[in-house]
């Protein structure tokens, strides 16, 4: 069996305030992340996303539970060999041209001479900075910043990419460049990891997604396993809502020139043979689909 290339068991972490009370930041999470998926982490401001990629990384220490990248303890150094990390709020030296802290990143990993060179055009040309490669970072903008922090995550080659808010600061042409990157890098069969407000790009492009409420995981799945919706949508040709209704039918909208009707799986058989009793014409019949901001924001709630 394939080593999980993050894997993470009852992590916990508490924050003291003051003599007696904590703060939960993270509760017992419980997950794995397989090599060379896309993992999509959700939540809400404070929900602990942040937390939890900061004890993957040993940045931090977990009250209880632990973390584990490619099998190594997160706590070790060299469980970070083969990860590209970049953080919610990357700090740069930025006396620096953009060029100048690529070749110093590379360097801290081991990097030199014309493969570090040529590894460093490739990644400024990869992220939209060829143009500003002489530029000060001081000058860069903060959309700018955030493409040379990507880049001085994947300088290494990494096999795991973790990224918090990778979509940060990207105007729309930014974040549909960063969406590119990253289903590139899955084809060249890396593990990729990261935290996100943007919840249209975590559906378009994951293989799996974790909605974090309040320090605990509330949802673990894939994009159209979240959105599956025990309804059933019944769509009929022509108005008949005040038919519809009469007959029993409590969830009925007219959408343009059909009726829609909602129905729960245990009534559906039932409801099929009343609308042929009705005389009605069904146009369409298929699951209820969910988005994933539905559910996002439904367990947000649920957990408020």
């Amino acid at each position: 069996m394939e080593q999980p290339a993050i894997e993470i068991e009852d992590l916990t972490k508490h924050y003291k305030k003051g003599v007696k009370k904590k703060i939960v930041a993270l509760e017992g999470l419980n997950l794995e992340i397989h090599q060379g998926e896309i993992f999509g982490f959700v939540g809400p401001n404070g929900a602990g996303k942040s937390t939890t990629i900061k004890l993957m990384m040993g940045l931090l220490f977990p009250t209880r539970g632990r973390a584990a990248i490619m099998g190594t303890e997160a706590h070790l150094p060299r469980a970070r060999r083969e990860v590209g990390y970049l953080p919610e709020n990357p700090s740069f030296y930025d006396h620096l041209t953009g060029e100048e802290f690529l070749l110093f990143a590379g360097s801290l990993v081991g990097m030199k001479g014309k493969e570090l060179k040529e590894r460093t055009q490739e990644l400024l040309d990869l992220v939209g900075l060829a143009h500003a490669r002489k530029m000060g970072i001081r000058k860069y903008s903060k959309g700018m910043m955030q493409r040379l922090g990507i880049a001085q995550a994947l300088i290494g080659n990494p096999r795991l990419i973790v990224m918090d808010e990778p979509m940060s600061g990207l105007d729309p042409l930014g974040r549909a460049e960063m969406v590119r990157l990253i289903l590139g890098l899955k084809e060249q069969g890396k593990t990729v990891f990261f935290s996100s407000h943007i919840l249209h790009d975590v559906e378009t492009i994951c293989d799996r997604v974790g909605i974090l409420v309040k320090g605990r995981l509330t949802y673990l799945g894939s994009p159209s396993q979240l959105a599956e919706s025990p309804w059933w949508v019944l769509r009929l040709e022509g108005n008949h809502q005040e038919i519809l209704r009469k007959a029993g039918f409590p969830r009925v909208v007219l959408m343009g020139h059909l009726t829609q009707v909602e129905v729960p799986p245990q009534d559906l058989w039932e409801a099929l043979e009343r609308i042929r009793t009705l005389g009605l014409t069904l146009y369409s019949l298929e699951r209820k689909r969910l988005s994933l901001e539905d559910i996002f924001v439904k367990e947000v709630k649920s957990e408020g």
